[in-house]
């Protein structure tokens, strides 16, 4: 058997050992494999198969939940590398792309076919198409186009053992079988390892209009968002932000949101009724603020979008940023937002709420201080309220970042032991001696 090529350099492991979630873990792994090809991914599950070494695999390292955090007696297994676009079907409107490419190079390569590639996280220039399908990413354009599960339709993925399986296809509709490709997406690294996507394109947006409103404060922001939402119309973007965001956006960026208002709602729509959409929203907005502005400049709607994308860096300048991802009905959007002020308040920590206010998904974003970690203290208190907070109106303690290591002993609450007795045995059944990222995602307490 080849054994793969370990780094062992603490320069290396270094590197590989944590993401950007603020958990750094206590020990450093024993070392990290730089795969460039399949048959180096191969070679590495054939060996860590044979020896029983644990396995955790890598993209970007973006991740917000401690997902590709390593640990001693572990080994890192690095898929940056793998970062080619494969093909790219105008036609077909598809890309196959390597999990190391990053999300944003996958529309930059399909815009002079006059395509995109929808999911739009706001780390699209960092993150990899790997991590995304490893967590479910969304963004900011999910409210219409959805996340990355409604843009994959085939994988090639690499077992436990070393073997290879490939699931879906380049069609658009496919029902044989049990659907193995949405099985893997979101399943963090735990049931096999993406070396090959095949991912939908869609035609780009136009006739793009765009709508800011800003609104009292964040709860009536929210509420603003849920009557658009039971509008009837379907915005491309719908986004929200709160006064403390706006703030750091200014400080960062010498803006004024702040001063215009206490909160503030960014929303898009596309194709050929965007107006007439548009319109409809108008109506609802001007019934909780008068404070909001329309334009179809495409210059003008980037620059605010841009903002957007930034709200969380802007906050990092703060303290180091813990990116909450509560989500819960769209209904209760504004009971959430206020759930998350009394969270704050009550607990002293420093919370900045964002939100894909179209789908429900709520980020607060916890800046912490040099004397503060997110896995104990005020800090863990705030996401364990957070959690019942979203559980009790329905919600879900991660919409799009993943279960990883921080969010593991609220995993039975939510889903209950006869459904993580039965994940458990799908687990069993792709990685019987439980080597593919051990800890993560489905464990039982």
């Amino acid at each position: 058997m080849t054994e793969p090529l370990l780094l062992r350099d603490l320069g290396s492991i270094e590197r590989v050992h944590t993401d950007r979630s603020g958990y750094v873990p206590e020990t450093l792994p024993d070392g990290v494999v730089v795969a460039t090809s399949i048959d180096d991914v191969v070679a590495t599950l054939h060996y860590a198969s044979a020896k029983g070494i644990p396995v955790v695999t890598r993209g970007a390292g973006s991740g917000l939940a401690g997902g590709s955090s390593a640990s001693r007696g572990e080994i890192v297994l690095d898929l940056g590398s793998m970062n080619r676009i494969l093909d790219l079907d105008p036609l077909e409107q598809l890309a196959v792309v390597q999990p190391g490419v990053l999300n944003s190079e996958v529309s930059e390569a399909a815009a002079p076919h006059g395509l995109f590639y929808a999911p739009d996280p706001a780390s699209m220039t960092y993150c990899s198409i790997g991590g995304n399908i490893a967590t479910n990413a969304g963004g900011m354009r999910c409210a219409k186009y959805g996340v990355t599960r409604e843009s994959v339709l085939g994988l090639t993925v690499v077992l436990a053992d070393g073997s290879i399986i490939r699931t879906g296809g380049s069609t658009i509709k496919r029902v044989s079988g049990y659907d193995l490709t949405a099985l893997m997406i979101g399943s963090e690294g735990t049931l096999g390892v993406v070396v090959e996507a095949t991912l939908r394109l869609r035609p780009q947006p136009k006739n793009v209009s765009t709508l800011s409103a800003y609104c009292a404060d964040v709860v009536v922001a929210a509420e603003c968002a849920s009557a658009i939402v039971s509008s009837g119309v379907q915005p491309m973007i719908l986004e929200l932000m709160d006064g403390k965001t706006l703030e750091a956006l200014d400080d960062e960026n010498g803006t004024e949101h702040r001063k215009t208002g206490g909160s503030m709602l960014l929303i898009q729509t596309d194709g050929y009724g965007s107006r007439e959409e548009m319109e409809v929203i108008r109506e609802v907005v001007s019934g909780f603020t008068a404070n909001f502005t329309m334009t179809t400049d495409p210059e003008e709607s980037e620059v605010l979008v841009e903002a957007r994308r930034h709200a969380i860096p802007a906050i990092g300048r703060r303290g180091t940023a813990f990116v909450g991802d509560v989500g819960v009905p769209r209904k209760h959007l504004g009971k959430m937002a206020g759930e998350i002020l009394r969270i704050g308040e009550e607990t002293g920590v420093d919370i900045y709420t964002i939100a894909h206010a179209g789908d429900g998904n709520l980020h607060p974003i916890l800046a912490l201080g040099p004397d503060e970690v997110i896995d104990r203290g005020a800090p863990k208190e705030a996401m364990n309220q957070m959690f019942w907070a979203a559980h009790d109106l329905g919600g879900t303690l991660t919409g799009e970042h993943g279960i990883g290591v921080l969010k593991r002993e609220w995993l039975l609450p939510e889903l209950g032991a006869t459904n993580l007795t039965l994940l458990s045995k799908i687990k069993e059944a792709f990685d019987p001696q439980g080597i593919l990222n051990p800890g993560k995602a489905i464990v039982l307490a």
